[in-house]
Formats: C-alpha cells, sequence, structure tokens
C-alpha cells in the first residue's frame, strides 16, 4: 500500500526524518508501478470525442474507448475492469476483454481484475489529458485494486 504525501509528513513530524524518507522511498518503489498503470489508463481513454473537454461526460468517454478497440492486442487476454465514478455523472461502468472480444456496459460486473474508483469529473479530466493518471494517483484522487500488469494491458487495448 502506497503512503499518501500527509501519512508521509506525518511520519517525519514524529518520527526520525531519515525514517520517514527511507520508508517514503521504500514505499514508492511499489507506487511506481501503480503510477505507470494509471498513465497507461489515462491514455486508453484520452480517445474519447470530445469538441469541449470541461463538458464531456462519463459516458462519451466509454463510448470513444469502444471506437478504438484492438482485437489483435487483445488476443488472449481475459479481463474484467470495473469503474467507480463518483459525482452528478458518476455511476458504475465495466469492461470484459475475453481473447480478442470485448463487451461493455453500464453497472457491475462479478469479479473485476482491476477496479478504478475516481470521481467522474477526474476520469473526464484524466480521458481527455487536462489531469494526470500519475498525479491522481498519487495525490489520492485515482485508486487502483487489482494486478498493474493487467491495468497497464488496458492502453494497449484501447489506445
Amino acid at each position: 500500500m502506497c503512503l499518501n504525501v500527509s501519512e508521509t509528513a506525518d511520519l517525519i513530524r514524529r518520527n526520525d526524518p531519515h525514517l520517514g524518507i527511507r520508508i517514503m522511498r521504500k514505499r514508492m518503489r511499489f507506487c511506481l508501478p501503480a503510477a505507470t498503470a494509471l498513465i497507461a489508463v489515462s491514455l486508453s481513454a484520452g480517445n474519447a470525442p470530445s469538441s469541449d473537454a470541461e463538458t464531456s461526460t462519463p459516458q462519451q468517454v466509454f463510448d470513444g474507448m469502444r471506437q478504438s478497440f484492438k482485437a489483435d492486442k487483445a488476443k488472449g487476454v481475459h479481463a474484467r475492469y470495473q469503474w467507480e465514478l463518483s459525482g452528478p455523472q458518476g455511476g458504475e461502468w465495466w469492461i470484459d476483454v475475453n481473447d480478442g472480444t470485448y463487451k461493455m456496459g453500464k453497472g457491475k460486473i462479478d469479479n473485476p481484475t482491476v477496479t478504478f474508483i475516481t470521481s467522474d469529473k477526474d476520469w473526464v479530466a484524466m480521458s481527455n489529458g487536462k489531469l494526470k493518471g500519475t498525479w491522481a494517483y498519487m495525490t489520492g484522487r485515482l485508486k487502483v485494486r487489482g494486478p498493474q500488469s493487467v491495468a497497464r494491458k488496458l492502453d494497449e487495448i484501447f489506445p
């Protein structure tokens, strides 16, 4: 599990500053693969059609992803992706990739391989390049549950 900035600062204030720095560096080794996965997620959703990035909706982001699906990159992949988006235009969306095909829908999917948790506005901002996925993850605005390698695969399947 990654420490956020306030937890690290708290450790440094309460303990030996060198201990806090060593702990933060150790935690960062585990966070960097997750951050890489988030870059992939933000890039994969970046093709959502939108003439005005400020008024895009999560549904438009997912519609854009439909148009960018690469069946050859999904060959041999069996993964279920779940999004849990808070906010007025939030909701739950899923993508089920199964050996070169995919299904997409709104709602919950059973046993997701990877779950992305963020707000509707942050998801749209990441998708439109207005918010870096790495920054969203490191500041706690985006949470990713599941294997990072599977999360990263999303960028190849939906470039």
